[in-house]
């Protein structure tokens, strides 16, 4: 246990039960135990296998390289669409949590060995994703907006493109382009 985490385990929460039994049953693995985005992440040499968190419906265990995982429960959730290589086992309860004890530390000791084999999701290039016509204009017009997006790394450029593109409505689309020139003049991803 990691005391710089304790704080997640002891505050108020409708997941408190739930998130201090995924975390014996988490360290009963052998994982180091991390803080990693406001949550206790874990991991294996530095390298991340797994987090807890939570949401208004349900906690989980995000599993950062859980499309690798054989899923022989069928368990497994996509977040979104969008999400490439992270899977998540949702909970709605603790007794969801009791009776599938055995099969989560399986999950878990399963994503242990991918990560000690080397193995990660090949992730789609950002070149796949659609350009909108929205930004591609501006990016068209302004040289200095192109040199700074390109130069973004390949994660916050996707960030970009999907945020751009989610809206419907052309004035929705580009509000969030023109909102957001300035950041990636700065070089900075959509949630710096």
């Amino acid at each position: 246990m990691n005391s710089k985490v304790d704080w997640f385990f002891t505050k108020t929460s409708k997941w408190q039960e739930e998130y201090s039994e995924l975390r014996m049953l988490v360290l009963d693995c052998g994982l180091t135990e991390e803080l990693k985005w406001g949550c206790p992440c874990y991991t294996r040499q530095k390298s991340n296998i797994v987090l807890i968190h939570g949401f208004k419906d349900y906690c989980a265990l995000l599993f950062m390289q859980g499309a690798l995982l054989k899923d022989s429960k069928g368990i497994l959730v996509q977040q979104t669409k969008n999400v490439q290589s992270a899977r998540q086992i949702r909970f709605a309860n603790i007794q969801e949590i009791l009776k599938e004890k055995s099969t989560i530390k399986a999950y878990i000791k399963e994503a242990i060995k991918i990560d000690k084999a080397g193995l990660k999701v090949e992730l789609k290039p950002t070149t796949e994703y659609k350009i909108p016509e929205e930004f591609q204009q501006v990016l068209n017009e302004m040289p200095e907006l192109k040199t700074a997006f390109h130069a973004l790394t390949p994660g916050r450029q996707r960030g970009y493109l999907l945020y751009f593109s989610a809206p419907k409505q052309v004035k929705t689309r580009e509000a969030r382009v023109e909102k957001q020139l300035q950041q990636i003049l700065d070089g900075k991803g959509l949630d710096d």
